[in-house]
């Protein structure tokens, strides 16, 4: 299963070239027999223009387009691996660990940089990276996300009960 959010066409940095990477995506990902793709489009149009493209696996749910709202994370993390236009799911499957491929073709920013360097994110430059640097594998999600740190967890978990019993009208005892 591969999640996919298709670039943003309507935002004032949309480049061209991200839409050119999409298509070729989801040609690629159309001729893999087991795969299955859901399309997370960022509007009305989008989805549109999705399911008039791709008619055929949309009535063959090779596409799946959620009719409501989903839980990202849970999505994210259940996924095989994660292709998008940028942003906060591509940095959200990168911190579950995900495999993620970004199809954004404008400035890529610092945190990208630096997951990029770790090896936690591979950037898609042109459509024959699709070909040459996706690599399709089933992925069985560990029971415990490695980049979780405990001690980081427990420090901010520890840092709102102590902001929450500052508060003179907190409704919450004492744990």
């Amino acid at each position: 299963m591969v999640t996919i959010r298709p670039p943003a066409t309507e935002a004032h940095y949309h480049n061209p070239q991200s839409e050119a990477l999409f298509a070729a995506v989801v040609k690629l990902l159309g001729a893999v027999q087991n795969a299955r793709m859901v399309i997370l489009p960022r509007n009305e149009v989008q989805e549109e223009e999705i399911r008039r493209d791709w008619r055929e696996w949309c009535g063959t749910e090779k596409i799946i387009i959620p009719g409501k709202v989903v839980d990202g994370l849970n999505l994210l993390y259940h996924s095989d691996l994660v292709i998008s236009g940028g942003g906060t799911m591509n940095r959200e499957a990168a911190a579950l660990g995900v495999p993620v491929y970004s199809i954004f073709r404008g400035k890529i920013g610092a945190v990208d940089r630096y997951l990029v360097k770790s090896g936690r994110l591979t950037l898609l430059e042109n459509v024959g990276d699709v070909q040459s640097k996706l690599v399709l594998a089933k992925r069985t999600p560990s029971s415990k996300n490695q980049s979780i740190n405990g001690k980081a967890l427990h420090s901010i978990v520890e840092g709102i009960i102590q902001a929450l019993e500052a508060s003179p009208s907190h409704p919450y005892p004492p744990p």
